[in-house]
């Protein structure tokens, strides 16, 4: 008799294998050795043009679009900084060690390119739905640019279900939460939350904007307060936490014995794992979310991603790590779930609550985003009609999710993910021309800009008169 859990299990295994994590690593590098490793050389110009322009009222900012630049990164954001920066980092520490953190922020430097290029591609592909909304993604790249709609069919079939499953994940880890917290029953939070979903979704993707500009700022907020703190609090274990975590990533030495080789080979696989997984880098999702975004350039756009990327791994990612590594709890044994909170509490006795409510949102917002997605793959598959009904079919899986319920999905969920995620990273790789193209265009442009304010043309100067 077929064991149907062990077959998913395998073909899942097979899907997310070392290969895939060279093929996700390996499109950050090809685009980041294209791109003139301007992640790092620009970063300053990109901070400058995603979060100082952040706060630019709507008339200041130019091009068409739905969402504000910032309502479209934070609702993107909204799926990328969830649990699995801190349960996702926590297991990256138990199973790969301090070493793995090094590899993470190394695959997440590298993430930068690729995400950056996924936004380049949702705006310069994207379309204006008949209500006047602009959508965009991987499905509308791979039919528009590709010319393959098969594989715009695969990716969006498979990643509308992932979002179901999603679903059910997020809200299960806010029932035990909040059953934690004030011991309510996981059926009443699946109730709330079911209402609290609703009232976002029906809004559409500008209320989705509307509502996260608000949430994702306080949700990080909050948690890097508490991280740092627990951090200083500890402040005299930095210096060798920080030493360890880089001779540890490139030691020939085993993480708790066996062969060498194999030991660095499982540091790398975890850190890299976990920093692709955290931040979403060539999964598809974000350009989801960018692709309604207000702009005038589509480059100017795909610098959100590096600025996603950069908040996501290197502030909340990292943060969640030395917060376990300076306390000390990793030498207890505890399991992934709570070694964050336990590290929090450590600096004063309940303060792991600042754990549990930073859970609770980072999940809620990840949901209202997976939301947004699953009903954007049903209205490329059938209009507005199947997007409509994908949005009703949502709500009750938030509800089956927190009391338990069909556990199967959630095995079946990575699956399709790792679906959805090859006909996505064939359609970056080959759609690189446009990226290197556009982003060409652009550099250049600002580049005649800051000669222009160099050396300003005679007849813009005043005469002697002044005037």
């Amino acid at each position: 008799m077929f064991d149907i859990n062990q077959i998913i299990g395998t073909l899942t295994g097979l899907i997310w294998g070392p290969w895939m994590l060279v093929a996700l690593v390996g499109i950050g590098v090809y685009y980041t050795f294209r791109l003139g490793f301007f992640q790092l050389l620009r970063f300053p110009f990109v901070m400058k043009q995603t979060l100082g322009r952040a706060f630019l009222p709507e008339d200041q900012i130019a091009g068409e679009g739905t969402l504000l630049p910032r309502q479209a990164a934070t609702a993107a954001m909204s799926s990328t900084v969830g649990v699995g920066n801190i349960v996702g980092v926590a297991s990256a520490l138990i199973l790969g060690g301090p070493g793995a953190i090094v590899w993470m922020w190394i695959s997440a430097f590298f993430g930068m390119a690729t995400k950056y290029a996924e936004i380049v591609l949702s705006i310069a592909y994207r379309e204006k739905d008949q209500k006047g909304i602009y959508r965009g993604g991987p499905a509308w790249y791979m039919r528009k640019g590709l010319k393959a709609p098969w594989l715009a069919n695969i990716f969006t079939v498979c990643l509308a279900v992932v979002c179901l499953a999603g679903n059910m994940i997020q809200s299960n880890a806010i029932a035990g939460n909040v059953e934690s917290l004030v011991s309510l029953d996981p059926l009443w939070t699946g109730l709330i939350l079911m209402g609290l979903v609703a009232a976002v979704s029906v809004g559409g993707v500008r209320r989705l904007g509307k509502v996260t500009e608000k949430v994702v700022p306080v949700m990080v907020v909050l948690y890097l307060f508490g991280g740092i703190l627990t951090i200083l609090y500890h402040a005299t274990a930095l210096p060798e936490v920080i030493a360890g975590m880089f001779s540890a990533a490139f030691s020939l030495e085993s993480v708790g014995g066996g062969v060498a080789g194999y030991a660095i080979m499982e540091i790398i696989r975890y850190g890299v794992a976990r920093g692709l997984y955290s931040n979403e880098a060539g999964m598809g999702t974000a350009p989801i979310a960018h692709a309604s975004a207000k702009t005038d350039h589509p480059a100017r756009q795909g610098m959100w991603g590096i600025t996603e990327t950069f908040i996501d791994t290197f502030l909340v990612g990292t943060i969640t790590a030395l917060a376990i590594l300076t306390s000390g709890v990793l030498s207890t044994g505890s399991d992934a779930t709570i070694l964050a909170s336990q590290a929090f509490d450590t600096v004063v006795p309940g303060f792991r609550y600042v754990v549990s409510i930073s859970i609770v949102l980072f999940a809620f917002s990840t949901i209202i985003a997976i939301n947004y997605y699953g009903e954007s793959m049903c209205f490329f598959l059938g209009g507005q009609r199947l997007s409509m009904a994908y949005r009703y079919l949502f709500l009750p899986f938030t509800i089956i999710g927190a009391v338990g319920g069909l556990k199967m999905i959630w095995s079946v969920s990575d699956l399709l993910f790792g679906l959805a995620v090859i006909p996505n990273l064939i359609a970056i790789l080959l759609l690189s021309p446009k990226v290197i193209a556009l982003s060409k265009e652009f550099f250049q442009d600002i580049a005649v800009r800051e000669r222009a304010q160099e050396h300003p043309h005679p007849q813009t100067r005043p005469d002697a008169s002044g005037s």
